[in-house]
């Protein structure tokens, strides 16, 4: 480990102050900041790397080392990563899997320990984490913290499970994650009390100022689906000391372009003050995860950026713990350990498919429900539509844009549970995903029986995967890793991304992200509407409405 100095303009964001000086790293730590003569007219701007407060690695579709790759380009140095995901498919061999991947690059992931897993007992999920075991993953130095709870009902009605989990991180001292969309009034404030400090789900200001005034702290999200950016944004300029930036979840694509970078830019284009940008993105979560991540401060790990500039932040270097990780938009160093199919964790234990398996027979109902996806959000709206009926069976409608939509259990043998969806706008063919939030069975959405059934079929041969298909071609991006990530090269995954996304479009698809909506039509967590392995499900009133 080499020692060095770099010289820049300096930004001290905890005493709001640009100067031109040195940072001078000894053993991957910072030894000095020193004002100094400028002796340059141009010169980059040195400041802290950016954390991204939460996010679920496993929907980048990137193993850990492969997600790093491309966020370290944009001065990214550490995320708060929740392994929910995998652990809704693999319990605690999914979380180990996630932080022995992590630990093979220089890169600070900041695990938490999943709270709840499965999400809800209204879905079949791979495995299930009792208190015990979140106990133990809280217990080991690595875990910071307890994962967002999205079990509020459960907070709320102070189920004991519920509560034991909240009380591990407490008394192990490591903060509690949140999860409360739409929470508002003296049942948000029962949630805040039984100790929970976050919440990233805020989809209005008024929500989010709510929990701001009772001592809650809000994460701005934008993400490949959601995104909160434009509406919380403007509370930034007076609560700069509780509120962080987050992707929640990020698409591999958009991951290439940009990370939480492009938020600080959007941000500073909106007026917000740049101290107060860069608290939110540097040094919050740093404090309030009590993260082992520098803050350019004497004695801290030497983790910080050289940017061009304050305005679009486009980084020039990366350095972690005093190493040059990333230059000009390259990874330094072949740091990446690939991971091969025997290595691959997944559970995956259902049998191919027929199109009859697919029916959905008309009984006689004038109406049925629908589920209206909103491009950009998770929130869904509940409609009703006339039924489109054919030899005596429900099928998809496309003149009104109202097409079959189904949860198939991928881990074992089980009724596939059949609803309708209103704005993927597809015209042919279908597409689908075994990344389906939170208990990841598979999801698919089409306009006819035939090409649903060939589109699941994809996803249970290659044992995970998303696949989109129509005017007689297929397009497949397999992900054998828990049948949530590919274990390939993070560009070549975003490349692939990128095609399978065009072709769902030229299927017809309007949404910015079809895949990425896809996966939360199966999230019951968030309302309103939304389909599970076992039926549609009412996420306001809490309870399957079909089984």
């Amino acid at each position: 480990m080499s020692n060095f100095k770099v010289e820049g303009n300096i930004v001290d964001i905890t005493k709001r102050n640009i100067f031109f000086g040195e940072v001078e790293v000894e053993a991957g730590k910072i030894k000095a900041v020193r004002k100094i003569a400028a002796a340059k007219d141009e010169t980059y701007f040195i400041l802290p790397g950016f954390i991204d407060s939460h996010v679920h690695i496993e929907s980048s579709m990137l193993i850990p080392s492969e997600f790093a790759r491309l966020a370290v380009t944009h001065g990214t140095v550490a995320t708060i990563s929740d392994p929910h995901e995998i652990a809704n498919v693999c319990g605690m061999a999914g979380v180990e899997f996630m932080i022995e991947n992590g630990n093979t690059v220089p890169f600070k992931f900041n695990f938490g320990a999943p709270s709840c897993v499965p999400a809800t007992v209204f879905e079949t999920a791979g495995a299930e984490l009792n208190h015990d075991d979140v106990r133990t993953l809280l217990e080991r130095p690595e875990i910071k913290y307890l994962s967002e709870m999205m079990n509020f009902p459960g907070v709320l009605h102070q189920d004991e499970e519920v509560l034991k989990k909240i009380a591990s991180a407490h008394e192990l001292g490591k903060t509690v994650d949140g999860h409360a969309p739409g929470l508002r009034g003296e049942a948000v404030q029962q949630y805040i009390n039984a100790g929970i400090s976050t919440d990233h789900e805020c989809f209005t200001a008024d929500e989010a100022l709510d929990k701001l005034q009772r001592g809650m702290k809000i994460l701005i999200r934008e993400g490949s689906a959601a995104k909160n950016f434009e509406a919380l944004i403007d509370l930034l300029q007076d609560w700069p000391d509780m509120m962080m930036f987050c992707s929640d979840d990020k698409h591999p694509d958009s991951l290439v372009e940009s990370h939480i970078n492009a938020l600080c830019a959007r941000a500073i284009a909106k007026g917000i003050d740049l101290f107060n940008v860069l608290q939110a993105a540097c040094i919050n979560p740093i404090t309030h995860y009590k993260l082992d991540v520098g803050a350019l401060k004497i004695g801290d790990s030497a983790d910080f950026i050289l940017a061009e500039d304050l305005i679009n932040f486009k980084v020039h270097q990366t350095y972690i713990d005093g190493i040059l990780i990333a230059e000009d938009g390259k990874v330094q160093g072949d740091w990446v350990r690939h991971v091969d199919d025997r290595e691959a964790v997944n559970q995956f234990d259902c049998s191919a498919k027929t199109e009859s398996d697919f029916v959905f027979p008309f009984t006689g109902q004038k109406e049925i429900l629908v589920i209206e996806a909103l491009d950009g959000q998770l929130i869904t709206n509940r409609l009703s539509a006339k039924p489109k009926v054919l030899n005596k069976n429900l099928i998809s409608d496309l003149e009104n844009d109202v097409l079959k939509m189904v949860v198939v259990n991928r881990y074992h043998d089980a009724p596939i549970a059949v609803s309708f969806v209103k704005n993927f706008g597809l015209k042919e063919g279908a597409i689908a995903s075994s990344v389906a939030h939170d208990s990841h069975n598979i999801i698919a959405v089409g306009t006819d029986d035939q090409s649903i059934c060939e589109a699941v079929n994809l996803i249970i041969k290659e044992k995970g995967g998303i696949v989109a298909l129509g005017n007689g071609t297929e397009e497949v991006l397999p992900l054998p890793v828990a049948g949530l990530m590919s274990n390939r090269n993070g560009y070549e995954v975003a490349n692939c991304y990128t095609s399978i996304d065009q072709f769902a479009k030229d299927l017809g698809s309007t949404l910015q992200a079809p895949f990425m909506t896809l996966s939360f039509m199966a999230l019951l967590v968030i309302p309103r509407l939304k389909l599970s392995d076992k039926g549609l499900f009412d996420g306001d009133e809490f309870r399957l409405l079909v089984s």
